[in-house]
């Protein structure tokens, strides 16, 4: 099937469970995967045949930067939500959501989650 990908997209937002991480903030790192058809697309050369990435970055960073949230887990979700609701030529969405500032006494390149949602 096809895919749009977004890989490497820098938000910087609020979450986390300690009081500093909401209070100063951190970077989380997206990498996002919408599957859609795309024939039509491929076809036409017309933006309005396919889902605009333009427009998906701003809705997740949007979601992502309105609340603050304990756990990774709840930002992936709510942002899957999110453009599976805004977006309904996408029919799965998979996000890997990584925080590489956490803050913890470790070496490490990041920690995070990854889900897969569907219509």
């Amino acid at each position: 099937m096809d895919k749009i990908l977004i890989r490497d997209l820098k938000i910087f937002a609020y979450h986390g469970v300690n009081p500093e991480e909401k209070r100063d903030g951190q970077n989380f790192i997206f990498d996002i995967d919408l599957s859609v058809n795309m024939t039509k697309a491929c076809y036409s050369d017309d933006v309005c045949d396919t889902v605009s990435y333009a427009k998906v970055i701003k809705t997740v960073t949007r979601v992502s930067t309105e609340k603050s949230y304990d756990l990774l887990e709840k930002v992936a979700q709510v942002t899957a939500d999110a453009i599976l609701n805004t977006y309904p030529e996408v029919f799965r969405v998979e996000i890997t959501l990584k925080k590489p500032e956490a803050p913890m006494k470790a070496d490490f390149a990041w920690v995070g989650v990854s889900i897969s949602r569907e219509r």
